[in-house]
């Protein structure tokens, strides 16, 4: 069935549990995991006018607070992956819009099924803020399993 599960997270509750259900749908058909965290890239007008000068410095904090972010994440997966015996790569990536990222690494990978969580936002809330996982569903042709 499935051989090569991604699992997206961004290390909120609501994403573990996504990444639990994949590393036991995982475990159940013997699947691979590539657990991923897409990190936003460095955005030079977030840097303050007093700091211009600075930016070099501000760019190498945000790429060492960025790794270190999402190395505690996916550190995290690997070792529930071990725990359970499912075979698990980790990734990050860098890319402004999460959904592009999340497929373009399913996509790379060789990905058969995307796991992942949703907030089931609705009605307007879904409007404004949008939603990464209705992005991934609407511009991926690869499954994808939506965790609540």
């Amino acid at each position: 069935m499935y051989r090569h599960i991604l699992i997206p997270t961004d290390g909120s509750e609501l994403a573990s549990r996504a990444v639990r259900h994949g590393l036991s749908l995982a475990k159940s058909v013997g699947a691979k995991v590539t657990a991923l965290t897409v990190e936003g890239s460095f955005d030079v007008y977030t840097v303050p006018a007093s700091r211009v000068y600075e930016m070099s410095a501000a760019f190498a904090e945000h790429a060492a607070r960025a790794k270190a972010h999402a190395q505690n994440i996916l550190e995290s997966v690997a070792q529930e992956a071990r725990a359970a015996g499912v075979a698990c790569e980790t990734v990050q990536v860098e890319q402004d819009h999460p959904y592009e990222g999340i497929i373009d690494t399913a996509e790379r990978r060789g990905c058969d099924l995307i796991v992942m969580a949703s907030h089931g936002r609705s009605g307007i809330a879904a409007i404004v803020l949008g939603s990464v996982t209705m992005k991934v569903l609407t511009h991926t042709k690869i499954p994808v399993l939506v965790c609540h």
